[in-house]
């Protein structure tokens, strides 16, 4: 999937990547600061019809979320780990491996605790209301 779009079209476009990788339960969020993760993580969190009010899980590093369409989803925000270690002491391992929708933002900071079949999914700022998504072809 490849798409670029501004925040009038972000719901489509989160629909659209729910279409094509729902069928994995992992979700890693690349891209740089300010870009973008977690109004898109939101955005698809209000497709899957989550009521909660979806913000940066920063300083929790994961939060929990119901929703209407497929159960639990973990949002988790890996910024603020230091390595892998720290990120098992945190229990993100059995969390990966619950069954539950993973959202990950910043999973470059423990990338050896992803499964094989993550869904690795790319942001970029084109431009200050332009972003493209894509992801990563071999995932699909």
């Amino acid at each position: 999937m490849d798409a670029i779009f501004g925040l009038a079209q972000i719901k489509e476009v989160a629909k659209a990547l729910w279409a094509s990788g729902k069928k994995h339960k992992v979700w890693a969020f690349h891209a740089e600061m300010g870009t973008g993760k977690t109004t898109f993580i939101h955005a698809l969190c209000e497709y899957l019809g989550v009521a909660d009010a979806v913000g940066s899980p920063t300083f929790a590093i994961v939060n929990q979320y119901q929703s209407k369409e497929v159960g639990v989803v973990l949002h988790m925000d890996w910024y603020r780990l230091k390595d892998e270690e720290e990120a098992i002491e945190a229990g993100i391992e059995d969390q990966l491996n619950s069954g539950d929708y993973c959202l990950i933002e910043w999973p470059e900071k423990a990338s050896g605790l992803l499964p094989d079949d993550t869904f690795h999914i790319y942001l970029e700022i084109l431009d200050p209301s332009t972003r493209r998504l894509y992801t990563d072809a071999t995932a699909v």
